[in-house]
């Protein structure tokens, strides 16, 4: 894997993730309690063998940068290994930000050049599953093709929001065509029982989604990108484009949990879905443990309070309190009363002593964390946020979507979000 060279691509502005992207970068988005989205790519490479890895970015990338920096440190005398973060510039051959998957790679190319290896990784940073890229680099070397795309297992419902490929029983693929509808869509139907899936499996999902994750040939991925100057997008143009030179193209069936986190309700579900008591996937594997950086928090103290299928970080404070099915991040306080049902929170950057909550207190402030009596259903409440006593986060007409910036929070998909440093005063109903 020493002849591998990955690139993780961050994204673009994130919209659809808004407004927990307001002030990051998407793969700098907290997940899972204590990790940020970054950890998930970096971790399979790390556990993979693959210790170059460039993570693309060109919106709110300093903490992006910053947790990179403290967290990812591969380097010594004995190792070449590194985590950078390359932001998107502006420069004399490159006016323009990064227009697309292919544009970035292609703004950095002469970096990318400069490295001996014989394949180079693409990867997305907003994603939540666990792969061997060795293994999918093995199989990539053994069907000597020049890129091979992982393949996802999908249904027709699901079908229409991806990039397809129909292949042949051995994998090769045949044609790509991106969220094809109708009989375009049955046209790409597949054997993917052929491919390594039950009968029943194969009859259900008979679809082979593109997982944004490509292996190329050093040589080929330089030769696309020279020859597709316009192109900006690896799914929409570079693939079929080499599908129409004539190159070999493979396919790679990755047959297990996978999530593309792209909108608050993916993100909400997938963070939840850790509490669950078979969690469809675990941060728990002691042969692909998921890294993140190390900051030495004490342990967690509960008081007298009831927690079920929850997930608790370290460096929390949790005093009488009900707590339901939620996913807590790191050094978040809950004072006496308080019920949170349903519910994300990502915790809080620093400690507030008892002194400095009380001084809080009396200039009419209210202290880091949940306050007493405060109920909190269905909802994420992003870091610092600082939610008052009997205080209610309940959406209590049901609305679906809603824009109340200016009051600090947001609702998609009946989730309310609760932004970054935001104050909920004491009694407050949203």
């Amino acid at each position: 894997m020493n002849r591998v060279l990955a690139i993780i691509l961050g994204g673009g502005a994130g919209t659809r993730l808004q407004p927990l992207t307001l002030t990051r970068a998407k793969p700098a988005v907290p997940l899972g309690g204590k990790y940020r989205l970054i950890d998930i790519p970096i971790s399979n490479c790390i556990n993979s063998g693959i210790n170059k890895i460039y993570a693309l970015t060109q919106f709110n990338s300093q903490s992006l940068n910053r947790h990179l920096s403290l967290t990812y440190n591969l380097s010594s005398g004995f190792s070449s290994g590194f985590v950078e973060v390359l932001a998107a510039q502006q420069t004399p051959d490159s006016p323009s930000w990064f227009e697309g998957t292919a544009d970035a790679v292609r703004q950095y190319r002469e970096l990318f050049e400069a490295w001996d290896v014989d394949q180079v990784l693409i990867l997305s940073g907003d994603q939540l599953y666990r792969m061997d890229y060795a293994a999918f680099v093995a199989a990539h070397r053994a069907s000597g093709a020049a890129l091979t795309v992982a393949a996802l297992p999908v249904d027709s419902s699901a079908a229409e929001g991806f990039g397809l490929m129909r292949t042949d029983a051995a994998g090769r693929i045949r044609e790509f065509r991106e969220k094809p509808k109708g009989e375009t869509l049955e046209a790409m139907r597949v054997d993917t029982g052929a491919l390594g899936l039950s009968a029943s499996e194969a009859e259900r999902r008979p679809f082979l989604a593109s997982m944004g994750i490509y292996v190329f040939e050093r040589d080929t991925l330089f030769n696309l990108l020279s020859s597709q100057p316009q192109a900006t997008d690896f799914g929409q143009e570079i693939i079929p484009a080499a599908l129409a030179s004539g190159l070999p193209l493979q396919s790679y069936l990755f047959d297990d949990y996978w999530e593309d986190i792209g909108t608050i309700k993916a993100f909400y579900d997938a963070n939840l879905a850790l509490a669950d008591e078979q969690p469809a996937f675990s941060f728990y594997d002691e042969q692909a443990p998921i890294y993140t950086r190390s900051r030495y928090l004490p342990p967690s103290q509960i008081r007298d309070s009831h927690l079920h299928r929850s997930v608790l970080s370290e460096g929390c404070l949790l005093d009488r309190c009900v707590i339901q099915h939620c996913v807590l991040g790191l050094r978040l306080r809950v004072e006496e009363g308080a019920m949170l049902e349903d519910t994300l929170v990502m915790g809080a950057d620093s400690y507030e002593s008892e002194d400095e909550r009380a001084l809080v207190r009396s200039h009419g402030g209210v202290p880091l964390g949940i306050g007493a009596g405060s109920v909190v259903k269905r909802a994420i409440l992003d870091k610092n946020v600082r939610i008052g006593a009997n205080v209610q986060i309940i959406n209590k007409d049901w609305v679906q979507e809603a824009d109340r910036s200016e009051l600090g929070f947001t609702i998609r998909s009946g989730i309310v979000v609760i932004e970054k440093n935001t104050t909920v005063a004491d009694g407050s109903v949203i």
